[in-house]
């Protein structure tokens, strides 16, 4: 019932116009939304608008949250699913943003982002600002922690979402392992694109790689063609043509 509700509800918004107002967010904050056009763009756009009006937003730690996160932070989360479909972040309802770094009543640990296998995300403001405004540094807090909620989309966090056909699941699980236990095994060349803290578990590793072939495509490319082309043929992204 619910997904018949939020099927047609998105139907009835494609009519709606994109708000002028969230325009110059996106143009300030928003690298990739410049590259986008034609079909791509309204798309995109859609997206975004879904997103907002359909996710709860809460700010924490003093931050008020306003049109500008909502739309920035949407335009994050819209990136990864523009060519998989929305469906992908419906088990998501709210995002909870802190003006910046923040630590768990329960411990002293400084932290940028989160993701809750209930279907929450906390992000540090500050930090997806950062992750976008250095798109080429292979840390995108943003991109990291919606890279999670795939993840929970595919039944847990273990590292494999969801997959286009049931085909493609043997090459992914023999693709994405070889490359999470090289990292493991502290080999440089694989450092060099992929960040240490993706040899954690399977899970950071999916989450840290789809930070590298967003913001590093074309070092992932010719350093680990395989584990580049896995992420492409799922996320539907070619980004090393764009960058070249």
């Amino acid at each position: 019932m619910f997904g018949l509700v939020r099927r047609w509800r998105r139907r009835r918004w494609v009519k709606r116009p994109f708000p002028a107002d969230w325009l110059p967010p996106l143009e300030e904050h928003v690298g990739f939304y410049g590259a986008l056009d034609g079909d791509e763009r309204a798309r995109f756009l859609h997206f975004v608008k879904c997103f907002v009006w359909e996710k709860h937003f809460i700010g924490a730690g003093g931050l008020e949250v306003d049109d500008e996160v909502r739309v920035v932070v949407a335009a994050a989360a819209v990136r990864l699913v523009l060519h998989l479909g929305l469906s992908y972040l419906d088990r998501l309802t709210e995002i909870v943003v802190y003006p910046g770094a923040f630590r768990r009543p329960d411990s002293d640990q400084v932290i940028l982002g989160e993701a809750h296998d209930w279907g929450t995300v906390v992000l540090s403001w500050e930090d997806v600002l950062h992750g976008l405004g250095n798109p080429h540094d292979g840390h995108d807090t943003a991109t990291h922690e919606f890279a999670h909620v795939l993840d929970r989309a595919g039944g847990a966090f273990d590292g494999t979402p969801e997959l286009r056909a049931r085909e493609d699941y043997r090459s992914w699980a023999l693709i994405m392992s070889r490359h999470f236990l090289g990292l493991r095994g502290r080999k440089r060349r694989r450092r060099s694109v992929l960040r240490r803290y993706g040899a954690t578990n399977e899970a950071e590793f999916f989450a840290v790689a789809t930070e590298a072939f967003f913001e590093k495509p074309q070092q992932m490319y010719e350093q680990m063609p395989d584990l580049y082309e896995e992420l492409s043929r799922f996320y539907g992204w070619d980004p090393s043509r764009e960058e070249a």
